[in-house]
């Protein structure tokens, strides 16, 4: 209950994770604007970019499906339960985990498009820079901020 309004289950789960990416974002913008650049030649020191892409494909798709699988476990589990629903203190964390697969689905699309596009010529500008990396370490934020969220609800409290 917050100011007398009842906040419906999941709500603040909703919030923490909109919250890490503009924290992410943010930051990763005013990094990035004391350094003062508006576009980015990207020369790897091999030549090409894709042993990067292919890593950031590789642990992408790890937390996607470590999210996506744990929501479906959570969802099926309900199942069993002799009410079908799950525990209202479960929503938050599965929205925390919902997001997770969102900015991760997000961050490989936009990664790979302006990619794409750097290779025909068009210049990587900081808003695409800084939105990928928001969208990168929000999907890793969201995906363990929900899970330790899980793990904060299932362990009994003392009082």
């Amino acid at each position: 209950m917050i100011c007398g309004c009842h906040v419906p289950p999941g709500v603040p789960g909703l919030i923490v994770g909109l919250m890490f990416f503009l924290a992410v974002w943010l930051y990763a913008y005013l990094q990035l604007r004391k350094e003062k650049a508006e576009s980015f030649e990207f020369n790897p020191a091999g030549g090409s970019f894709l042993p990067i892409l292919e890593k950031y494909l590789w642990l992408s798709q790890f937390i996607i499906g470590l999210a996506s699988g744990s929501i479906l476990l959570l969802a099926g589990s309900s199942i069993f339960k002799s009410s079908a629903k799950l525990p209202w203190e479960y929503a938050s964390p599965l929205f925390l985990l919902a997001l997770s697969v969102v900015y991760g689905v997000c961050f490989l699309a936009f990664l790979f498009r302006d990619y794409e596009s750097s290779l025909h010529g068009f210049a990587y500008t900081r808003f695409a820079y800084t939105r990928n990396i928001a969208l990168g370490f929000s999907s890793l934020f969201t995906f363990g901020s929900g899970y330790l969220w899980m793990a904060f609800r299932r362990v009994p409290h003392p009082l």
